[in-house]
Order: structure tokens, then C-alpha cells, then sequence
């Protein structure tokens, strides 16, 4: 979607000067700060003056960290936060410019909207909570910031479970196209189509990641739309499309670690094509299980084959003993 998004920007960058002519000027509805929107299981932290939106569930060990995608929050775990979270504990948050996390609209230094801060941000999360080290859960674009902590940060990564994860596909724009997104009559222009996209863009963006869309009902579109009503959602979305950098080859570093990987997608996914995170899979030698009759996000639409493949992962990895584990010491 972002990919879309930058093309269709840079596109429209060519037409700037009657720009205005060809995007319709959307009003948008009254907005109000994020934690008035939240419900009894939000807690906030401030992370370098960011103030991050959360949830927590569970207790004890692992610690799993769940990373949402592109356009999505903490809402899309609903249906296997609860689950997960018999196994140990679970923390899932949302990444600025998504859900009820702060939309900073000036910074100095550290620009909460960047890649480099995308780590940054979940690693103070897990020190918040002193864990050492966690499995990361991620999807799609979640599933890029999961390989970056663990290209980075290898010691503090347990396992990795990623969810169709978009490590060939997306990033954001070359650094001179950064420059140009900044200047601004693109970025009002960019506003624009931002929000004329994005208030009617739920019904469309559900039936592309969903393989079935006539599942979707009132109350799951309802949690979709709820962050467009927190303050600078938009402005938070266009930073984050301007901050976002391209990673580096994630496959050759995931493959150059030791960490335990398991990789599942839907067979019918039509954001980060099937044989994206089949090819993935077999690069990094990591275990792989597609789902049939699924789509981009497994753990809305096929929470009960999530759920056994998550479980068979971790039981497998808690089965598994080192051999210093299963060394006997020496008689006396």
C-alpha cells in the first residue's frame, strides 16, 4: 500500500501546479487526542517523548512482541492477543502514524517516524518490561521491523514469526524523492489525497488483504476506522511515508543468524504475494506454512491455523534443548 501510495505521490508531484484542480479538498471530521479513544486494556509509555499506545496480556516467559502493518494497529491481534498470551506474556503496540500512538507533528534529533526508530521504539518497550529477549510476531510491514531487531539487535530477539512479511517489497522513497515530499505545496497536495483516500479507502483495503471480504462486518471496520479519528492521523501518515527509508537486504541478514524462523502467509494474498514469503522462506531455511483460503492477514481472517502453527513453533522451540542443557557433569 505504501509503495502505492509513494508512486502515485511522486506521480501526482508532476501535476503539482493543477494539482489542486485534479484532488478533491476533503473535510475532514472532528478528531481528538488519541487516548480518548482508547478502551480499558490501553496503557501508554512515554518513549523520548513519544507517547506510545499499547497493550499488555499474559505473564511470565517468553515475551512476545506483536508488530502490526502498514495502516493497521493493535486491533488486528484481537483475535489471538488472548491466546498467545496463555503461553507467556504479550505486549503489542502501535508504530507511529498508526492506532492511538501519538502523531508528533515537529521532533529534533530523533525522528520517531524513521526506520532507525522503528527499533529503537520496541526495544524500550521491552526494557520498560525488563525482557531480556522476545519472540517477535510481525505482519507484512511488521514483519520488515521484526528483521530489522533482529539484524540489529540479534541478543535481544528470541524467535521470529513472520506473517507475510514485506522484506522484498516496499520502503520508502530514494533520498532525493524525500526531499521533494518535504517541500511544501507537495506535501499539501499529498495531504489531500491522503485524506480523500484514506476516509473511503477501508471497504477497499479490507477486501485486498481478506480472502474472503464478506467476513468483514460492522464492527471489524469500525475497529479499522477508529484511528482516522485521532488527532494528526494524516500528518502522522504523510511523515511516516516521508521518514520511511530503504532496508537493507534483510534476507541475507536474517539468514546470516542463528535465530529460529517461522514463516506463514495465506495462499490468496494479494498484498505481499504468496510466493514472496515462500521465496523468503527458502532463503533463510526458516519453516514455512501457508494457509489455505487466506489472505495478507492470517491472524484476522484464519486465527485457529495461526494459532496451531504459532503453538507448534513454540513448542518445538521449548522442546529443544541446547547441548549444555542436556550435557551431564562429570562424576566425581
Amino acid at each position: 500500500m505504501m509503495r502505492k501510495l509513494l508512486i502515485v505521490l511522486m506521480s501526482l508531484s508532476l501535476l503539482l501546479f493543477t494539482g489542486c484542480l485534479l484532488v478533491p479538498s476533503t473535510e475532514l471530521p472532528a478528531t481528538v487526542p488519541p487516548h480518548e479513544l482508547a478502551d480499558r486494556n490501553s496503557r501508554f509509555i512515554d518513549v523520548r517523548g513519544l507517547n506510545l499506545h499499547y497493550k499488555k496480556s499474559g505473564g511470565g516467559e517468553p515475551t512476545f512482541l506483536l508488530l502490526h502493518g502498514f495502516g493497521a494497529s493493535v486491533f488486528t491481534w484481537r483475535d489471538v492477543m488472548a491466546q498467545i498470551a496463555t503461553r507467556g506474556t504479550v505486549l503489542a503496540y502501535d508504530r507511529p502514524a498508526f492506532g492511538l500512538t501519538e502523531r508528533p507533528i515537529e521532533w529534533q534529533e530523533w525522528n520517531p517516524y524513521s526506520s532507525s526508530a522503528q527499533v529503537d521504539i520496541a526495544l524500550a518497550l521491552l526494557d520498560e518490561h525488563t525482557v531480556r529477549n522476545a519472540i517477535l510476531v510481525g505482519n507484512s510491514a511488521g514483519g520488515t521491523v521484526a528483521a530489522q531487531i533482529a539484524s540489529q539487535a540479534p541478543d535481544r530477539v528470541a524467535a521470529l514469526v513472520l506473517i507475510s512479511p514485506a522484506i522484498y517489497q516496499g520502503g520508502g522513497p530514494p533520498d532525493w524523492a524525500r526531499s521533494l515530499l518535504r517541500w511544501s505545496p507537495l506535501k499539501s497536495l499529498g495531504l489531500r489525497f491522503i485524506r480523500s483516500s484514506f476516509q473511503d479507502a477501508g471497504n477497499s483495503l479490507a477486501e485486498l488483504a481478506w480472502h474472503d471480504p464478506s467476513r468483514l462486518d460492522d464492527e471489524t471496520m469500525a475497529g479499522y476506522e477508529l484511528p482516522l479519528r485521532a488527532d494528526n492521523w494524516d500528518l502522522g501518515l504523510w511523515n511516516f511515508v516521508v521518514s520511511s527509508d530503504r532496508p537493507s537486504d534483510l534476507a541475507t541478514a536474517l539468514s546470516e543468524t542463528n535465530i529460529p524462523i517461522l514463516v506463514v502467509t495465506g495462499d490468496d494474498d494479494r498484498v505481499i504475494p504468496t510466493s514472496d514469503s515462500i521465496r523468503l522462506a527458502e532463503a533463510i531455511n526458516a519453516r514455512l506454512d501457508v494457509f489455505e483460503a487466506c489472505g495478507h492477514v492470517p491472524q484476522e481472517e484464519c486465527p485457529a491455523q495461526f494459532m496451531e502453527s504459532l503453538n507448534n513453533f513454540v513448542d518445538e522451540l521449548q522442546n529443544h534443548e541446547s547441548p549444555e542443557q542436556t550435557a551431564q557433569p562429570d562424576a566425581p
